[in-house]
């Protein structure tokens, strides 16, 4: 089933911001997107795009290297346990990338990012309206970690993060949910994801992160399945997180 495709989000002559577009063609992360507009990867009937760049659907040929935007396509989505060592953001060398260990034969990229050492649910789409909602600050999605740590964990100390602390420059994390399952671990669910933020949550109180796994994207959850494989999201999963992020009336 094609829950969406370019034509029903931007009728023909309607100007969209190049970005935007790609994002929605499935061709990456709005955020990766504007990389490739910077690094002059994107032209425009022919001619090198710039950012802030507006395109017309249906009209202006757009492409991304050496390949052309395609507007109507099926969605898809796919959740991974990403293992340690991973890198799901741009791979240096001698890095191992998410899609270096996934073989889909659709154009994917992840949501978001898990860091090296963090392991545990991904998810893979080419719907760039799923990623952006998701990622976007202002929709404040949940997200569910399971955090160990080296030694036990005081009550007072999780409720110190559970209540906001001090991170890098100085920003202070909004409330987070925390529920104790050990002397030294803890889950937490955060509505916010800055760079590396519960490690620094954890340092601020003085303590350090021995392990770190995300389980669950708002209804999505963490597949009983080994670390590196994946598998397509059931239709029931897609259709409420769909719903939850305002892409999916109650009524469809």
């Amino acid at each position: 089933m094609n829950l969406q495709n370019m034509q029903e989000t931007s009728p023909d002559g309607e100007k969209m911001r190049l970005q935007k577009y790609l994002s929605q063609a499935g061709m990456a992360s709005r955020r990766k997107a504007e990389e490739f507009i910077v690094r002059g990867l994107v032209k425009v009937n022919g001619e090198t795009a710039t950012l802030g760049m507006s395109v017309t659907p249906g009209v202006d040929r757009v492409v991304v290297g050496d390949e052309a935007v395609k507007e109507t396509r099926e969605f898809v989505y796919y959740k991974v346990n990403k293992p340690r060592g991973i890198v799901t953001t741009c791979v240096s060398k001698g890095d191992t990338g998410i899609m270096d260990i996934v073989d889909i034969p659709e154009r994917v990229f992840p949501i978001g990012r898990l860091d090296k050492d963090t392991v545990g649910l991904l998810i893979l789409t080419n719907d760039g309206r799923l990623s952006n909602r998701l990622m976007h600050p202002r929709y404040r999605h949940e997200k569910e970690y399971v955090v160990e740590t080296y030694g036990p964990i005081e009550d007072s100390e999780l409720a110190r993060m559970a209540a906001g602390v001090k991170i890098l420059d100085g920003y202070v994390t909004k409330p987070a949910e925390i529920a104790r399952l050990s002397s030294g671990k803890f889950s937490i669910v955060l509505t916010e994801g800055k760079n590396r933020q519960i490690r620094r949550m954890v340092e601020a109180i003085g303590r350090e992160v021995k392990k770190l796994k995300r389980i669950r994207v708002e209804n999505v959850k963490l597949p009983d399945i080994p670390e590196g494989a994946y598998v397509q999201l059931s239709e029931r999963e897609k259709r409420e997180l769909l719903r939850r992020v305002g892409l999916l009336s109650d009524e469809r």
